[in-house]
């Protein structure tokens, strides 16, 4: 390799000197640097807030969470869920007036279709003081009269009616481009029925109050106070044992029957 070699950008191949050269002024992707302490939170910090727990509980798999802090979890959670409901069951209910509505104008739209039908047909109004002879002149004077009494085969007002009722649906049915909810493309959006389960934000699983164990640790130092106690990165030891707790040590929890 020249001298300059290592400096040349020109070449169209990634190559291996200068992906390490890069990653050592950026600090990342090398196999060399690994999370540090503070990127891990202590074993007896929460899991939501990452703070020391004054009144830890932990779940069946093992998460340790803040009493106050799991307690809010769970009760914002059942909020949601009450939120979601009252939303689905909304939802089914303008459903419901929607299938009422469609049923409803079915029904009229079938009472027009019969009513037209029935006023399009003609009758000849019979006139029982004629004789059958006579019947071919009074017959048509019959039909004119009918025709000036009423009796048309295309009545012009209920068309007249018909046409401004379509006129005034389609322009009920027009989309408006500058309404983000009346344009072609916009569909309500459909609420699912909501899962009444509130989960661990940890593990993902079904959580419960009676599932949250109370965790008493035993203090390294009793004499010392909660301030002076969490600066320390010794502060707690194993009730029987008294070895140290820490990160790297597998921890139990003894719940009293």
């Amino acid at each position: 390799m020249t001298r300059h070699g290592k400096n040349c950008t020109a070449g169209a191949v990634y190559t291996y000197h200068e992906k390490k050269k890069d990653t050592a002024v950026s600090g990342y992707g090398t196999q060399s640097i690994r999370l540090g302490k503070d990127a891990i939170k202590d074993f007896d910090c929460c899991s939501l807030s990452l703070q020391p727990c004054k009144d830890p509980v932990v779940t069946p798999d093992g998460f340790l969470f803040e009493r106050e802090a799991i307690l809010e979890y769970i009760l914002h959670q059942k909020n949601e869920i009450a939120k979601k409901t009252r939303a689905y069951e909304k939802q089914l209910k303008a459903e419901g007036e929607e299938l009422k509505t469609l049923s409803r104008a079915a029904k009229e739209s079938r009472v027009q279709n019969f009513l037209k039908k029935e006023g399009s047909i003609v009758t000849k109004p019979l006139n029982p003081f004629k004789t059958d002879s006579s019947s071919s002149g009074p017959s048509c004077s019959s039909s004119s009269s009918a025709g000036s009494s009423g009796y048309s085969s295309t009545p012009s007002t209920p068309s007249s009616s018909s046409d401004g009722g379509s006129s005034e649906l389609k322009d009920k049915q027009l989309p408006s481009f500058w309404i983000p909810s009346l344009t072609p493309e916009a569909k309500p959006s459909a609420v699912k029925k909501p899962v009444k389960t509130v989960f661990c934000p940890m593990s993902g699983r079904p959580l419960r109050l009676k599932d949250l164990t109370p965790v008493r640790f035993t203090r390294l130092d009793p004499s010392l106070s909660r301030v002076s106690l969490i600066t320390r990165q010794d502060r707690y030891v194993c009730a029987v044992t008294r070895d140290v707790l820490g990160n790297a040590v597998p921890c139990a929890v003894l719940r009293p029957s």
